[in-house]
């Protein structure tokens, strides 16, 4: 799968929209802003309902962590990936470190901070409104016109 950012298909909205915390004195973490940057599946009819949230220093080439988080059940994402694998399924629901991702030694405090805005009773509404939007441009950029549907697996 591969994922592009929120931005590149709607940067008005993301300059609104995206969140971004101030962090002073925190026990883990250096003072600073960190931006979290959203990126969906862009492959053309696929509903993965996933995102993966890329989090930022300003100015940074990397992200110091990548974040992926699912918002079905284990079970929508057994039957959308065709097998039920629990590793797989695990990560790929709920927040988590994406794996195949550089992760920096500040990965697992900034998945703290992650998880927790993800608690916030706006921010998943908002992801999945985004993730809507953002998959609709694909779909339409494809010539898909009907709902999508689950992702095929690769061989």
């Amino acid at each position: 799968m591969d994922y592009a950012h929120f931005h590149e298909k709607f940067p008005e909205i993301a300059v609104r929209e995206t969140r971004a915390v101030t962090l002073r004195g925190h026990e883990n973490m250096p003072d600073g802003e960190y931006s979290m940057l959203e990126m969906f599946c862009d492959q053309p009819g696929c509903d993965c309902r996933r995102v993966m949230i890329a989090v930022h220093r300003p100015y940074a080439l990397h992200p110091l962590a990548v974040v992926n988080y699912g918002w079905e059940s284990t079970a929508f994402y057994a039957r959308w990936f065709g097998h039920n694998n629990p590793e797989i399924i695990r990560e790929m629901q709920g927040p988590g470190l994406n794996s195949i991702s550089r992760q920096s030694p500040l990965a697992l405090p900034l998945l703290e901070i992650v998880q927790a805005l993800l608690q916030d009773g706006n921010n998943v509404p908002r992801v999945k409104r985004h993730y809507q939007m953002f998959k609709q441009v694909v779909d339409q950029e494809a010539g898909i016109k009907k709902q999508p549907r689950r992702m095929q697996k690769r061989r």
